[in-house]
């Protein structure tokens, strides 16, 4: 079966250029209307234009879609409210939220400004946070959302230069955590990606002069976000990786641990001896929620 958006509204950030580009295109050409969003700036954030989004809007109705376009950044409160009230003066609801809006602001951390840590934090956790606020009470009164945050490995695991930009993005996977848990009782589903394609925002880190580009496809990635936000897909709390036609699940996982009566006299020492133990991860384990990850370390004996 075919899977379909005919009837549903969604709203993509950063959509102007690469993969929310490719996002938009490919809801577009299912059915889907489909706010395009983007400020039109450079990959640091500044500047802006409409141009880009318009260009994907002119792209989504040439091939028979519906598509508005948006100006408004997600870094702030009022304007990120305004991409999804977009979707409600034109369209009337919101069914899907991809925040893909992103900057980058690479520098070794003993060099970086603090407004440079700020503003992409601002901009990757702050903004999905803001844009999915003002969606959501729309989601909950419709008992339907899709909400799909973009993460990435460099916040999962760690990337030279980009301290910003990776606690930004481990950030939004510890909103997804708790998100996926009160959206449930809602039908709103809450996964996030972490992707890789040929595409502006990645050309800095160098990372093309090892890969080939024309195997780090938007479209494969893309392929991915359409099932993701898409009825079809039911799961909800999945970290889930997208990269030259590679896709995988990610999880958090704890190790065995070792377990001591807490009422004996743990010196640093006993820990030094029982290191090695602690940190061996030969039997993870995943936990679904911090109710459960406690309930599992009480019952150890």
């Amino acid at each position: 079966m075919k899977i379909g958006f005919d009837g549903r509204v969604a709203v993509v950030t950063g959509a102007g250029h690469g993969l929310g580009r490719n996002y938009s295109l490919a809801l577009g050409a299912r059915g889907a209307k489909v706010v395009v969003n983007d400020i039109g700036g450079a990959i640091d954030g500044s500047g802006t234009s409409a141009t880009p989004a318009d260009a994907v809007v002119d792209e989504i109705r040439a091939g028979g879609g519906e598509a508005v376009a948006n100006y408004d950044s997600v870094a702030e409160r009022d304007s990120a409210a305004a991409i999804v009230q977009t979707a409600i003066d034109n369209y009337g609801q919101v069914d899907i939220v991809i925040n893909n809006a992103g900057i980058v602001r690479d520098k070794t951390f003993h060099k970086m400004s603090l407004d440079d840590y700020e503003f992409v934090v601002q901009v990757h956790l702050l903004g999905s946070v803001y844009v999915t606020h003002a969606a959501y009470p729309h989601m909950r009164e419709a008992n339907y959302g899709r909400i799909l945050m973009v993460s990435s490995n460099s916040g999962i695991y760690g990337n030279f230069g980009q301290t910003n930009y990776s606690a930004a993005k481990m950030g939004v996977v510890g909103f997804m955590n708790t998100l996926k848990l009160e959206g449930a009782r809602h039908n709103i589903t809450v996964n996030a990606l972490a992707p890789l394609a040929a595409t502006r925002i990645a050309e800095p880190s160098g990372i093309f002069n090892t890969y080939d580009p024309e195997l780090v496809t938007t479209e494969a990635v893309a392929a991915m976000v359409t099932y993701l936000v898409s009825e079809d897909c039911t799961d909800s709390g999945n970290i889930i990786a997208a990269t030259a036609g590679y896709y995988s699940r990610i999880q958090i996982v704890e190790s065995e641990g070792v377990q001591v009566d807490p009422r004996a006299d743990i010196s640093p020492e006993k820990i030094a001896e029982m290191w090695a133990d602690i940190v061996d991860v030969r039997n993870p384990q995943p936990f679904e929620d911090a109710v459960s990850n406690l309930n599992a370390v009480m019952a150890k004996e």
